[in-house]
């Protein structure tokens, strides 16, 4: 079922536009995030401008989309149930992240990487559809889109970037990836020429030498965020990274409560975002990072103490 087509962007909602054309470009392949991309732009619409008649009548047509999506996938508990959603979307952000920061870390810099940095923080920025973003989440949110801009604009001077954290200054991307200017129509509303894939507006000015990954996020090293279209690689050429599963901790077998365990509604919510980070690294059949997180969850439930 095609959703309705979209009006041209009017000028006032520019800041959404890249959020809708991830959705665009997630439709078949992760539908899911699809949806909460264009759940975001909606909701950051309506606090933009929601009274104009062009941004009323474009947004009421994303609204549109929106439903059309909940009615294609109505039996689909990521869009259904939150925890669950926030859970898929959060684990495709860290994913794509993990994806450009191994390829970062190891020196290998394309326009891939790039997007896929930039992508991810584009996606954390979604996750403020389910709350208020968790610090680690923020952080890396501030650094994939400081390292998107600062590795483009290394590769358009012709210098080699440093891999890695590094200290960090303020990155101009006032004319980053014009190029890609003729894929940026977001359903019949072209994205104005003026502006840029990356956005240098909250580019952090902070070292980030002690970057921390946050647990149940993983990718192997080889896992790409999005295989270029126009390369002709496809994802079949990838192959999956042994997996190292972790033993099960025998304590836990044979734990028991100490005393009268207590738990408070922070331990709930740490044992039940273990347990989300579970569900999610099953979905990328990551064995590994489930046993852990569910292993923390247990322990947290048994004992009180992580």
């Amino acid at each position: 079922m095609a959703a309705p087509a979209l009006p041209p962007l009017p000028p006032q909602l520019k800041s959404i536009q890249h959020h809708l054309r991830t959705a665009q470009e997630l439709d078949k392949r992760e539908p899911v995030v699809a949806y909460y991309c264009r759940l975001y732009a909606m909701q950051t619409g309506m606090k933009i401008d929601s009274k104009t008649p062009e941004c009323r009548k474009f947004l009421s047509k994303l609204m549109d989309q929106l439903e059309a999506m909940k009615k294609q996938f109505g039996d689909n508990e990521a869009i259904t149930q939150e925890i669950v959603g926030s859970a898929h979307v959060e684990n495709y952000a860290l994913k794509m992240f993990l994806y450009a920061d191994n390829e970062d870390r190891a020196g290998q810099f394309h326009k891939n990487m790039i997007k896929s940095f930039y992508t991810a923080s584009l996606l954390i920025d979604v996750l403020t559809v389910f709350g208020e973003l968790s610090e680690e989440n923020a952080q890396h949110r501030k650094y994939a889109r400081w390292k998107a801009a600062y590795i483009h604009n290394c590769l358009k001077n012709g210098e080699t970037p440093q891999p890695g954290p590094i200290g960090m200054e303020g990155e101009s991307f006032a004319d980053a990836e014009r190029e890609e200017a003729g894929s940026s129509s977001v359903h019949g509303g072209t994205a104005p020429s003026s502006s840029s894939t990356y956005e240098a507006n909250n580019i952090p000015t902070s070292n980030y030498t002690g970057i921390h990954i946050p647990p149940g996020a993983h990718a192997p090293a080889n896992t790409p965020a999005e295989v270029p279209h126009n390369t002709g690689v496809t994802s079949n050429t990838i192959q999956p990274a042994p997996q190292n599963i972790p033993l099960v901790d025998p304590s836990l077998y044979s734990a028991q409560s100490a005393g009268e365990v207590r738990l408070t509604p922070e331990d709930f919510a740490r044992a039940q975002k273990y347990c989300k980070y579970a569900g999610s690294a099953l979905q990328y059949e990551d064995v590994s990072t489930a046993v852990q997180n569910l292993q923390k969850a247990l322990k947290l439930l048994i004992t009180g103490r992580e």
